[in-house]
């Protein structure tokens, strides 16, 4: 008579499946293959991935559509030891994460070295919690790890699975199920005293962040910016939190020091800054202690207590930011704001700081694909220049429009976010943007996208050289080194793993590509060849 008693693996894969997860991404080895058995009869879909590393960014891309904590499967050893760049960006970039590994089982350990390490141990300190698998705590385990990854801030949490804990058989499991908290929003004097703060303000500036990704707190934080007409500008990833053609958004900020020029002067004038959401492990140096406390009055709303010391403020909220932007509100009569015009001025300015009219170069391909790709194209950016001028000319009108590892900034990450996301919303447009060097890294995974269909858009700056390494490497007047290679034939790579690809050179040829990949049967690499130092002065 076939056994129904629940595998511990078959426990931990429902309740992933409880969580939303339909995905999990990853390389397997012979500890996982219970695991991998277990996601599928959950109906959860194992993606095979060429790298660990790739796969984790996979399963942040569905994460940015769907929702649910993104899976990455690792085997024991050298699978697992693949997968901590993306997981300490996930860390980072607050994205809820499940780290499934296989291990040997303890006794086995004792005596045996072979691959034998402590995992736990090593993920410790890039993860929000780490557990080992036992028989019957399966179940509360994997509703612990759920909870953390997806509370407040979100991050990966890591499960080592011995391999006789996941196969063994689960008598009358206990299900127990940690309750979702309510929002909370503060009350008492520090409420009316940031109720009053809001209402004397006359040059009131906003600062959002990451947090905003999290709930529905952006229909009311639109709603609050908009009843006390407050400018306010986002983090990288916070971008389109609020649509970014809104008349009070100023764009994303934090790594720009050409943005920088003109935002943080206007930080300056500010007579209230109220951070919402905002968490700064996005920002550059450039950002820390912009404003003095002492002299400005600052409103801080966090999801969790902000020990980073990157800035101080007046007032600390650790709340829900909609609910206390709700409190705050609450019959506060609206005012005029900045009576001289200045963060029009500043909007202007950044304008022609970022034109969409060159004819060629870095900033004419991100304007011609922003010109000829539909408003709800999906788009991902890699770490390097092409990422900064990216983020301050890509215009997003929904949240996650634009995802990129803008924490730990970790190159090759654009490619596999792309084909996560293409994976997640098959009928929406989905672009990546890498420069030469980052899509090197990945490029094996383009036979993962062709496995997994669709026709996501993989378009390369190819300048030969890493370009914003080099362009500091001359501001501190060294000598070229270390930082230029060969250039390669990116569209050939393309066509050789069974998708198209293209060779541009101008606004015209790029244009003609784009629109072909946008009906194409298959993934499009397109090669955009531009000179170096084409970033100069540009970002």
């Amino acid at each position: 008579m076939q056994d129904l008693m629940p595998r511990a693996a078959d426990l931990l894969a429902k309740r992933l499946y409880e969580a939303g997860c339909r995905h999990a991404f990853g390389m397997p080895g012979g500890e996982v293959l219970t695991l991998v058995d277990a996601l599928e009869q959950a109906g959860i879909t194992f993606h095979l991935a060429k790298h660990e590393n790739a796969a984790g960014f996979m399963a942040e891309g569905v994460h940015h559509r769907d929702g649910a904590p993104a899976i990455l499967v690792a085997t024991l050893g050298p699978g697992a030891m693949n997968g901590i760049n993306v997981v300490a960006n996930a860390l980072q970039d607050r994205v809820p994460m499940i780290v499934l590994t296989g291990c040997v089982d303890a006794d086995e350990a004792l005596t045996y070295t072979h691959q034998v390490m402590d995992h736990q141990q090593i993920y410790r300190s890039i993860t929000k919690g780490t557990f080992r698998m036992t028989p019957e705590g399966a179940d509360i385990i994997a509703d612990k790890a759920v909870s953390l990854a997806t509370q407040a801030r979100p991050g990966p949490v890591h499960i080592d699975v011995p391999i006789s804990v996941a196969d063994t058989r689960v008598r009358d499991p206990k299900r127990r199920r940690l309750k979702q908290a309510a929002p909370v929003s503060p009350e008492g004097t520090c409420l009316e005293k940031a109720r009053k703060w809001v209402a004397e303000a006359e040059r009131p500036l906003a600062v959002v962040g990451l947090d905003l990704l999290e709930g529905n707190s952006n229909r009311v934080l639109q709603a609050f910016l908009e009843h006390f007409r407050i400018p306010f500008v986002t983090t990288y990833k916070a971008k389109g939190v609020v649509p970014e053609e809104h008349p009070l958004c100023l764009g994303g900020a934090g790594l720009s020091p050409l943005a920088d020029k003109h935002l943080l002067p206007l930080v300056e004038q500010a007579d209230l800054i109220l951070c919402l959401g905002y968490d700064p492990i996005e920002m550059r140096p450039g950002w820390r202690e912009v404003w003095d406390p002492d002299s400005q009055r600052v409103i801080d709303i966090s999801a969790a207590v902000n020990d980073h010391y990157m800035h101080q403020a007046g007032l600390n909220f650790v709340a829900d930011t909609g609910a206390t932007l709700e409190a705050v509100a609450k019959g506060n009569p609206a005012r005029e704001t900045w009576p001289g015009g200045e963060p029009q001025a500043v909007r202007e300015a950044l304008a022609r700081a970022f034109p969409m009219d060159d004819d060629w170069g870095p900033a004419g391909i991100i304007a011609e694909a922003r010109d000829v790709l539909p408003a709800n194209t999906l788009a991902t950016a890699d770490s390097g220049a092409h990422r900064i001028l990216l983020s301050q000319m890509w215009q997003c009108t929904e949240p996650r429009g634009l995802i990129q590892s803008s924490a730990l900034c970790t190159m090759g990450c654009a490619v596999p976010m792309a084909i996560g996301l293409k994976l997640a919303a098959p009928d929406r447009p989905v672009i990546s943007f890498s420069g030469d060097a980052g899509f090197l890294m990945v490029a094996g995974e383009l036979s993962t996208a062709v496995e997994m269909g669709g026709n996501p858009i993989f378009l390369v700056f190819v300048d030969a050289s890493l370009a914003l390494i080099e362009l500091k490497q001359r501001g501190r007047q060294m000598a070229n080194r270390g930082v230029d290679f060969d250039r390669h034939d990116f569209a050939a790579i393309g066509r050789a793993f069974g998708g198209h690809g293209h060779t541009v050179r101008n606004r015209a040829e790029l244009r003609a590509a784009l629109e072909a990949a946008m009906q194409a049967d298959s993934f499009t690499v397109i090669a955009a060849e531009i000179d170096r130092g084409g970033y100069d002065g540009r970002i």
